[in-house]
């Protein structure tokens, strides 16, 4: 695992891009398109474990 975190800048154009691309999916094919991304990063994370405290972290709140 690295210790690299993102920057606020650098948060807020991932934000930009995720937002466009939910958009692009369209309303029928967001939650596929969110699942498969969350997929995509578990495999480039590597570190399951880390996976689900981030799943447990992002329902907090809702």
């Amino acid at each position: 695992m690295t210790s690299e975190t993102l920057s606020i800048e650098a948060l807020e154009t991932v934000y930009d891009a995720l937002a466009t691309a939910i958009d692009q999916a369209g309303a029928d094919k967001a939650q596929l398109f969110l699942v498969k991304l969350a997929l995509l990063n578990a495999k480039a994370l590597g570190d399951a474990s880390l996976v689900q405290q981030q799943i447990a972290t992002a329902l907090q709140d809702l």
